[in-house]
């Protein structure tokens, strides 16, 4: 898949195989994870603590969505982990994060 559209969006994204090798990171990612080195070929497991693995492994095995916000020194973050398919096969797992303003407007429509 070509993920090139999001090279230089302000969202980070790393995608990862089946196995959790990742096979891309745009811009903002491989900034945000900078302090790792160049992220490509890595996997997944060798830089997440056991639960953060078991998690990811179950969302690949599932096709589930993982979705939460996480605040780190300051900056809140929402995170949104989904399944990476081609022709409704599981190929892997797409994370997409962005920072989040510290105040947010929040609508109802019907």
């Amino acid at each position: 898949m070509n993920f090139d559209y999001w090279k230089e969006t302000m969202a980070a994204m790393t995608v990862c195989d089946r196995s959790g090798v990742v096979v891309y990171c745009n811009d903002r990612s491989a900034s945000q994870f900078a302090k790792y080195g160049d992220l490509i070929g890595k996997n997944l497991k060798d830089c997440h603590g056991a639960a953060s693995w078991k998690k990811i492994c179950h969302l690949i095995e599932t096709g589930e969505s993982n979705i939460y916000t996480v605040e780190k020194r300051g900056v809140r973050k929402l995170i949104h982990q989904m399944p990476w398919r081609e022709e409704g096969v599981i190929k892997g797992l797409i994370e997409i994060s962005f920072e989040l303003p510290a105040e947010m407007p929040h609508f109802v429509r019907e």
